[in-house]
């Protein structure tokens, strides 16, 4: 999956998934192939879910979580997307393997 890559220095976190971009904080990043494979993750679980649904799901996720951990840094790592986007950033060919919405199993 080909994704243009926006650089945006403001940028809360080292990278995002808003689709079809992948944004990123710095250029540098753009070879961080763990970091782009993270985001690539995401936005195949934002076209698995027709894109709009996803955000919600993705949100409503992580205010319960807040709720459940008090927490942000454990909401946010608790997310069922985050959790299969870190899971399986490292391997290079998870989104050429398939598992398609492999996130139901983080639930």
């Amino acid at each position: 999956m080909k994704a243009p890559i926006l650089i945006v220095k403001k940028l809360p976190a080292a990278g995002m998934a808003l689709f079809p971009f992948i944004l990123l904080k710095s250029a540098r990043l753009k070879s961080d192939r763990e970091i782009i494979n993270h985001e690539k993750i995401h936005l195949r679980q934002q076209l698995e879910l027709l894109i709009f649904p996803f955000y919600i799901l993705y949100l409503l996720n992580y205010l319960i979580n807040l709720f459940k951990y008090r927490n942000h840094d454990l909401a946010y790592r608790n997310i069922v997307f985050e959790k299969e986007a870190y899971d399986h950033e490292n391997d290079l060919n998870y989104l050429k393997n398939g598992n398609w919405y492999g996130w139901i199993k983080k639930i």
